[in-house]
């Protein structure tokens, strides 16, 4: 779907230079003398590059299509991340570096949502928290101050969460996946 130049707006994906970008901000601006344009900062999907753009209102840009899919997460083999359409129940295998450090909150039988390009994944979003059990962390000194001191915690995924002093080993923590970070204790 081709659109207007001036009618692009933060988060809308389009095709430039022959790649997926990502409008992470936008400014309309209408100087003086000359016509009126559209700012652009781009983030390129595939390798993170960014560009800043000026789209005039009499340029056309492609609307990039992007389909979200639910899958499973199956299990690891290797460097590769098997996950199952929810729908068609049809396997497909991703790179443990597409999901990024993040890949360590994956749990067998998780909901994960891919997004697609032309059935091409290229973005997973996982749940925004993860129940996991602490396996080892420094044990509680008394008389130290419950005012924002934390302590590492070593997770059972093998990641290293700030916790607060009275969580101990073998408790289960709620984690944030997006900023690797304790929320809460488990019920």
């Amino acid at each position: 779907m081709k659109i207007s130049g001036n009618d692009i707006r933060p988060g809308n994906v389009i095709e430039h230079d022959g790649s997926l970008w990502v409008a992470v901000k936008t400014n309309k601006v209408k100087p003086g003398k000359g016509p009126a344009y559209n700012q652009v900062e781009l983030k390129n999907i595939i390798d993170g590059r960014k560009l800043n753009n000026r789209f005039g209102s009499d340029e056309r840009v492609e609307r990039a299509r992007i389909d979200t899919k639910d899958f499973q997460f199956l299990y690891k083999e290797g460097d590769m991340l098997v996950f199952m359409d929810a729908d068609t129940y049809e396997q497909i295998n991703l790179a443990t570096e597409f999901v990024g450090e993040r890949a360590a909150f994956l749990q067998d039988g998780m909901m994960v949502t891919l997004e697609l390009h032309e059935e091409r994944p290229i973005g997973i979003s996982l749940p925004d928290h993860v129940v996991l059990e602490i396996t080892e962390t420094e044990p509680t000194i008394k008389g130290q101050t419950a005012a924002s001191s934390y302590k590492p915690a070593l997770m059972e995924n093998g990641v290293r969460v700030m916790v607060p002093p009275f969580v101990s080993p073998g408790e289960k923590i709620v984690v944030d996946t997006n900023d690797l970070a304790y929320v809460r204790r488990a019920e």
